[in-house]
């Protein structure tokens, strides 16, 4: 069983790792992607390449050679890394569906509204948003004393996980952090609802199928990456910790932490016919150099 778990785990971030610079380098390489959504989503696969790697090295290292420990300060580093990664992505998916939302619902104007500077100064926001998230929460978390058991329930050092340890009440800090977790986790969500809401809107108006059936390709990938993404970090970070359970816990964490950045890739390539079509421009590209 622990050998199937490594192994598991070795594939996956493998995989992992391999689509998604895999998604940058096609999307640098063809100029046919190079527009605003394709940007985003080539940065949406860069955050998610140093996401899975801030916690799955770890856990390789720990299933091959039994190194179960981790320096104070090294599980500092890893707490920020990680919620710096995660809160970034929050707002990049959400400033993503803004993106969909310019494309659908005012096309003239999506050139302006959405230009290169705009595009960098949004990518910039959600990066240091994610910094600002990260640096408040590590530095809270890491003030509480911990005088008790040193043996974190979890795969990695995540906030709920330590907080079980702290030997001082952390009652207000877990209000502090489920408000957090509003700005980060609710008002991106209430802003992609709403942007999807004014899309489907916009679609039913439309009275080509074919463009019908082009937007709503276009939103289904993002909206699958948005459900697989918030949903696992919802249950984690709003929900009451009468609710969780160390073993609940670990399920939930693989999952966003490195299931969803293999799906990431395999979703867009899968329902983007650009994507697909770029992919097979590559492919042909590299027969014909074997060939000649």
């Amino acid at each position: 069983m622990h050998w199937f778990l490594f192994s598991m785990v070795v594939v996956i971030y493998t995989l992992a790792m391999a689509g998604n610079a895999a998604m940058v380098l096609l999307i640098w390489a063809d100029a046919r992607l190079h527009t605003p959504m394709y940007f985003l989503l080539s940065q949406l696969s860069v955050l998610d390449i140093f996401f899975t790697s801030v916690t799955v090295p770890k856990m390789i290292a720990g299933f091959l050679f039994g190194w179960i420990s981790i320096s104070f300060e090294g599980c500092g580093a890893q707490m920020f890394f990680f919620m710096f990664l995660g809160a970034a992505e929050c707002i990049l998916l959400a400033l993503m569906a803004y993106d969909r939302y310019v494309a659908i619902c005012n096309p003239l104007r999506y050139p302006l509204l959405m230009s290169r500077q705009t595009c960098l100064l949004l990518v910039a926001a959600s990066w240091l948003g994610g910094s600002f998230n990260a640096s408040i929460q590590t530095a809270l978390t890491l003030q509480f004393p911990y005088c008790g058991s040193r043996k974190i329930a979890h795969f990695f050092c995540e906030v709920p996980s330590l907080l079980r340890l702290a030997c001082a009440d952390t009652a207000t800090y877990e209000q502090v952090l489920f408000v957090t977790g509003v700005v980060v986790l609710l008002v991106p969500i209430a802003f992609i609802t709403t942007s999807y809401a004014l899309i489907l809107a916009a679609v039913l108006r439309m009275h080509s199928v074919e463009g019908r059936k082009k937007a709503l390709a276009t939103c289904s990938s993002h909206l699958a990456v948005v459900n697989l993404f918030y949903g696992p970090l919802v249950y984690t970070y709003m929900l009451p910790a009468s609710y969780h359970s160390p073993g609940q816990d670990d399920v939930v964490s693989v999952f966003y932490t490195v299931l969803t950045p293999m799906l990431n890739p395999v979703i867009y390539s899968l329902r983007n016919k650009e994507v697909t079509g770029a992919m097979k421009k590559v492919i042909g590209k590299c027969g014909v150099g074997r060939t000649v």
